[in-house]
């Protein structure tokens, strides 16, 4: 799939990258990613894999745009109040980069629809705002084999990290699922929503466009991901940490993860987890 002049072009501060380049490139241009909400993580993270030259970008949403909105979710503009984000989002792709296909999934993503809407993709970026869908995205993400990135925020803080459940790592144990990092959702209203807590606009940016950088990442190959580490960000103390985690024999997928890991060292033995070289 080679690129065009015009994405040679468009594309030329990649190029240059050594650890990017054409091979790089093109496996961007290839790749398929699916992007659980529109809204104030998805808003900058669509638009920095778009503009990175991501092939094909699926979003799933089923709300519309509201004035609320537009204090963090930058990829809508004051004349879309009203339309579906996916609508909109969309038509904001199309005017950054002509090159990505879109694929718009105007609907709620649950347990009954996950994995079929996540199967044709190759990474998933979870940027949803509720318990229900993130675990419903990386239970489906484990069954279906897919490397997914997840993020959350809260009114001064965001959290971020890299999900490939379904390998092993170095040491032969299974890589952390999401249930090891978070065994179960809290109680319905323990944690306020962002209506009722507020967040501040600048960081849904901040952490919507790490998660852009861990997607692409996962694809072209380079550095070290985000795989069993939790990346935490304090916008008040402007601080950056990050803490390890590891697979829980305990957590509800065990015996699923154990099985899964046995059949994935009898069929590659050699398999370094990275979507690049797999």
């Amino acid at each position: 799939m080679p690129l065009s002049p015009d994405e040679i072009d468009r594309y030329a501060r990649h190029l240059v990258l050594k650890d990017v380049g054409g091979p790089g490139q093109q496996k961007l241009k290839r790749a398929r990613v699916l992007v659980i909400g529109a809204g104030g993580l998805g808003a900058p993270l669509i638009q920095y894999l778009a503009a990175a030259g991501i092939g094909t970008i699926g979003i799933v949403d089923d709300d519309a745009v509201s004035l609320s909105n537009l204090q963090r979710q930058v990829i809508h503009g004051t004349p879309d109040l009203g339309r579906p984000k996916v609508e909109s989002a969309a038509e904001a792709i199309g005017r950054l980069n002509p090159h990505v296909i879109v694929e718009p999934h105007l609907l709620r993503l649950t347990v009954g629809n996950a994995r079929d809407l996540i199967r044709s993709y190759d990474v998933v970026a979870d940027g949803s705002d509720n318990f229900d869908t993130r675990y419903a995205v990386s239970d489906a993400c484990f069954f279906e084999r897919k490397p997914l990135v997840t993020a959350a925020l809260g009114q001064f803080d965001g959290s971020l990290t890299t999900i490939r459940a379904h390998e092993t790592g170095p040491d032969g144990r299974p890589n952390p699922t999401y249930r090891c990092l978070f065994p179960s959702p809290p109680p319905p209203g323990a944690i306020p929503t962002c209506a009722e807590a507020g967040v501040l606009g600048a960081l849904a940016g901040v952490m919507g466009s790490l998660m852009a950088m861990e997607v692409i990442r996962e694809i072209v190959g380079f550095g070290e991901s985000l795989v069993g580490r939790l990346l935490m960000v304090d916008a008040l103390s402007m601080r950056f940490d990050t803490v390890r985690y590891e697979w829980d024999e305990g957590n509800l997928l065990s015996g699923i993860s154990q099985a899964s890991s046995r059949t994935e060292r009898s069929e590659d033995p050699g398999s370094s987890g990275n979507f690049a070289n797999g």
